[in-house]
């Protein structure tokens, strides 16, 4: 693996780690009455925006994760099928199957912020 690689996909994980921390770290406690002062008073309807937020920047990422995924492997299979074009049976089939793995992920994503964005509302 390249070192700029390396570098990339270590700055990424730092950068993700921080951001669960943050998260952890300014996590307010959850109130269960329905009295508009309290609401008001612990801002549970500015957080609904952080919910926004959220929902849209893990399906953005999923969907940065999964084209990068799946370029990859198309990428890989194509270059197995142009070096022996008889092997093209052995690697097409497999290459769907990982290509629908890694595309049901972003699905999932999809799914889980359409969840997040149903709690605004």
């Amino acid at each position: 693996m390249k070192r700029s690689t390396k570098l990339a996909i270590s700055s990424i994980g730092t950068l993700l780690v921080l951001i669960g921390i943050g998260s952890v770290a300014f996590a307010d406690p959850v109130t269960t009455s329905t009295d508009p002062a309290i609401i008001k008073a612990h801002g549970l309807a500015a957080g609904y925006g952080w919910i926004a937020i959220a929902a849209g920047v893990g399906l953005g990422l999923a969907a940065l994760g999964g084209g990068l995924g799946q370029g990859r492997a198309a990428a890989a299979a194509l270059d197995g099928i142009a070096r022996n074009p008889g092997a093209r049976a052995q690697i097409f089939t497999p290459m769907l199957i990982g290509l629908a793995l890694i595309e049901s992920l972003v699905i999932y994503a999809l799914i889980i912020s359409f969840i997040l964005v149903g709690k605004i509302g």
